[in-house]
């Protein structure tokens, strides 16, 4: 990303979830700080390259839903992150749906606060 540009969705995803995974724990090693930025790659890409399919596939409940369906969409991103990231012994396991689910929620919210910040950043 250059200097001054605005960051695209997929930049806030990497961001925003080593951000949420990290809210839990005030001690962070440089490890784990690595390995968190590994899963927000790997959430990243997997959010630039797989979740517009699934959305494209999913339309109808999305429209059926009201975009509810959306955070079922990244719940279900989350837990292929999860899945590959257990492949790649990173350390980050979502125990099940509803984890997965309340992790999306809190990802959603982090990336409208960092959109909302770094829009305000690009007007002035």
């Amino acid at each position: 990303m250059a200097v001054g540009a605005t960051p695209s969705t997929s930049d806030v995803y990497v961001a925003s979830s080593p951000a949420a995974s990290a809210a839990s724990d005030a001690t962070m090693t440089s490890d784990r700080f690595l390995k968190l930025l590994v899963v927000g790659l790997i959430f990243g890409l997997i959010t630039a390259f797989v979740r517009p399919i699934v959305n494209l596939i999913s339309l109808p409940l999305i429209v059926l839903t009201l975009g509810l369906m959306l955070l079922v969409v990244n719940a279900l991103m989350l837990m292929l992150t999860s899945a590959i990231s257990g492949g790649l012994n990173l350390g980050f396991h979502v125990d099940g749906f509803w984890t997965a689910l309340f992790g999306s929620i809190v990802i959603s919210l982090a990336s409208i606060v960092l959109e909302s910040i770094f829009r305000r950043a690009d007007r002035t």
